[in-house]
């Protein structure tokens, strides 16, 4: 899973690439061809 700055870009490489938020980050995944999952955000800070 690769750490990106723009999730914009990664959304656009398949079509079936989904934006997910989960636990204050943001995650593409893409079931039908798994190499194109990415995250964007870090740890809270409490």
């Amino acid at each position: 899973m690769k750490v990106l700055s723009s999730l914009r870009a990664a959304k656009q490489r398949h079509k079936d690439c989904k934006i997910v938020r989960r636990h204050g980050r943001v995650y593409v995944i893409c079931k039908s061809n798994p190499r194109f999952k990415a995250v964007q955000g870090g740890k809270k800070k409490r």
